[in-house]
């Protein structure tokens, strides 16, 4: 089994730029204005385009599955919540860290924030997943 222990940690950091939240758009259809239209977005809250949050959200699934636990983990869950905009330019720092850990039956319980280049949480949450190297 795998030698990892609860608090270890790793993070996974994005700058993020116009063609990722075109991109996000044309893959999952979530063509809402607040994202594409810069007019549109200054009559919202936000004064100004926002990222998708699911976008920022996909940072925490690669540190899951590229570094902690890393291949071959199994993503059985995640709550989400969500602080802060993310703006195009902004750069997001995701940043997971072991809770709890059953080695025996490979599941993992990890804590899951993603920060702004100010350090500021935008998004927080847990995910659960299963890892057996």
């Amino acid at each position: 089994m795998a030698n990892w222990q609860v608090g270890d940690s790793a993070e996974f950091t994005k700058t993020i730029g116009d063609e990722d939240i075109q991109r996000y758009a044309e893959i999952t259809g979530d063509t809402n204005p607040v994202h594409l239209d810069e007019e549109y977005a200054r009559t919202t809250r936000f004064g100004r385009r926002v990222a998708h949050g699911m976008l920022t959200a996909g940072f925490i699934s690669t540190v899951l599955g590229t570094k902690l636990p890393g291949p071959g983990t199994i993503y059985l869950g995640q709550t989400l919540r969500f602080l802060a905009p993310v703006y195009p330019g902004d750069t997001i720092t995701a940043t997971v860290r072991i809770e709890r850990y059953d080695e025996a039956r490979g599941h993992m319980t990890l804590s899951t924030v993603c920060a702004n280049g100010a350090g500021e949480p935008v998004m927080t949450g847990e995910a659960e997943v299963l890892y057996r190297p």
